[in-house]
Formats: structure tokens, sequence, C-alpha cells
């Protein structure tokens, strides 16, 4: 039961930093998954990859059906092509890697994708 309302948290949380701000399954889910669920880095980052789908398909149904307009079809339809394949081949080199280095290089990311948005008039 602990786990069931533990992830129910961790889902409305990033659920609602995804919807809010585009993020969600890295930065909420990865290390939730990790440090209160005690999943290893690769398998925290398959979770969350399959979580994203999911999460991703509310928030993009939310908007058609909003008839809102903010999505940019032809920006999804070519970063979503180039991105299955990388994506394909990324959970290859993922799964090769080993998991202490995956941590690192996901804390490495985040610290320099925070630190540049810092800096970085929008």
């Amino acid at each position: 039961m602990k786990t069931i309302l533990l992830g129910l948290l961790v889902g409305v949380l990033a659920g609602f930093v995804g919807a809010l701000c585009g993020v969600g399954g890295g930065i909420i889910m990865v290390p939730a998954f990790v440090l209160a669920f005690g999943m290893e880095q690769k398998h925290a980052v398959a979770t969350s990859l399959a979580v994203v789908v999911v999460t991703a398909l509310s928030g993009t149904l939310n908007h058609v059906l909003s008839e809102s307009k903010m999505i940019e079809w032809k920006v999804v339809f070519a970063v979503g092509a180039g991105a299955i394949l990388a994506a394909w081949f990324g959970t290859d080199v993922m799964r090769g890697m080993r998991s202490d280095v995956l941590t690192k290089v996901f804390g490495v990311l985040l610290i320099v994708v925070g630190i540049r948005m810092f800096l970085v008039k929008a």
C-alpha cells in the first residue's frame, strides 16, 4: 500500500510539473524512483520512459481538446522523427552503462541545464 501511495504522489508531482514545464520524467520521476523506491538508475530511467508515454498523451490530448493551438505540429513531427531513432539506440547505450556512471551523467546534465536556464534570458 505504501508503494502505491508513494507512486501516486510521485505521479501527481511529475504529471503537474511535466504539464507545467515540459519536464517530469527525468527531473522528478528518475530521482524519486532511485531515492524513494530504491531502484537502480537504469531501472528508474526505463520506468520513467514508460510513464512519460501516458503522461505525455494525457497532456497532449488536453491541449488538442481545448483547441488552444499551442502545439507546433511541424516541430512535433520533425523532432519526433529524430527522437524516435535516437531513443531506440540511446536505450541500447544506457543498458550498456554501469548504473553509477549513468547516475553521474544524469546529475551533470541536470546541473548544466539548470545553470544554463538561469544564465540565458528567456
